[in-house]
């Protein structure tokens, strides 16, 4: 686990395994960007942390995914970051590494809105409760819960793709997330995997002390003017139309291309570019290509992102039959009782945000329509 350079944040006291099931209005599962910013909403709208809430996180202290970025992403590096609601990001030193400085604000961020997030708790399963509610089983106690809103992310979930004779190379391989900066691959020669930010960023550093070669599945994609809202709009539109299909959701790079960051600039400034298809099968010391060319690598950076982290809502059979969970807005088509947030469309800063201010009101609606029933 990544230590924080952060203050120790109050939390409220997690429950004994085997305490009796407590029972709350809402669980939160997750304590990223989503999560917070579902806790907010839900507190703007009269829930009360403890019984109307509770917000469980497997993390041992604050910041979500930030808290485990490289130490070389730095907050100059930082594009696209939305604060969170209701509490503006404090300022930083440009060259303070995101991992330190994001994980701070959110500490910040729940003192401020008491939102007493337990942690670290690991939810393994959310099952039917009976009655209407819902179970969620984890190892340090169970609730349930007339609602749950899923905050849990991608991080957890690094994707690494087969290819023939991974398993013979004698090299070293890493997914993009355990990255801990340049320096390990020093004078070697190294294979980046991947047409993301995190394979432009990789390849900025590691270009600076060690030969790179980069190999994507499609011909990446590089954009001439910056981000705009446009192109973002466009790209959450595409994958939110996969979302509302029941497809698993897809990388938005195809849509909105490769901006010019400074870590893209410094790549090209350094010939790191020069794109290659991806290889046929790896050896013991190399990689060979389908046309019969090989290159010889110690080391190959799988930046192939990431999956959802939703195996603890299997026992509710959501997905749909395209293997993904089909959304309603936030709310699962096949229990609404359930909501995901910094799922599929809602996985960006700004998206997050609006999604869990999005699956709180509809929380809140939904809840009031059941006391009037039952009144």
């Amino acid at each position: 686990m990544v230590e924080q350079a952060t203050e120790a944040v109050p939390t409220a006291p997690v429950p004994a395994a085997d305490v009796d099931v407590v029972e709350v209005d809402v669980v939160v599962v997750g304590a990223g960007q989503a999560g917070l910013s579902a806790a907010f909403h839900l507190r703007r709208r009269g829930f009360e942390p403890g019984e109307g809430f509770v917000v469980l996180d497997a993390d041992d202290s604050p910041g979500g995914a930030w808290a485990h970025r490289p130490p070389t992403l730095t907050m100059a590096a930082v594009h696209g970051f939305h604060e969170l609601p209701g509490m503006p990001l404090p300022p930083f030193a440009a060259q303070r590494p995101a991992r330190d400085a994001l994980p701070e604000y959110f500490a910040a961020y729940e003192r401020t809105h008491d939102l007493r997030v337990r942690r670290p708790v690991h939810v393994r399963a959310v099952r039917e409760a009976g009655d209407g509610r819902l179970l969620v089983e984890s190892d340090a106690g169970r609730w349930t819960a007339r609602a749950l809103i899923n905050a849990t992310g991608t991080w957890t979930r690094p994707f690494l793709p087969y290819y023939p004779g991974a398993e013979l190379f004698r090299g070293r391989q890493l997914h993009s997330s355990e990255y801990g900066g340049p320096a390990a691959f020093a004078g070697q020669r190294v294979l980046v995997v991947g047409g993301g930010a995190s394979a432009i960023q990789i390849l900025a550093e590691t270009a600076e002390v060690a030969r790179t070669l980069w190999a994507t599945r499609r011909p990446p994609r590089f954009r001439e003017a910056a981000f705009t809202p446009e192109i973002g709009r466009e790209a959450v539109a595409m994958v939110a139309r996969r979302v509302r299909a029941g497809l698993p959701p897809a990388s938005v790079v195809s849509v909105t291309g490769l901006p010019p960051t400074p870590a893209l600039l410094r790549a090209h400034e350094l010939g790191a570019l020069e794109r290659l298809p991806m290889f046929e099968r790896l050896t013991a010391d190399g990689a060979v290509w389908p046309d019969g060319h090989v290159e010889q690598l110690d080391a190959v950076v799988w930046a192939t992102g990431f999956r959802p982290e939703i195996a603890h809502l299997a026992p509710l059979g959501l997905r749909a039959p395209g293997g993904g969970i089909q959304l309603d807005g936030t709310a699962a088509v096949a229990d609404r009782r359930v909501h995901l947030v910094g799922y599929g469309p809602s996985a960006s800063t700004v998206g997050a945000n609006r999604a869990g201010r999005a699956a709180a009101v509809a929380v809140d609606r939904m809840l009031a329509t059941e006391r009037v029933a039952m009144a």
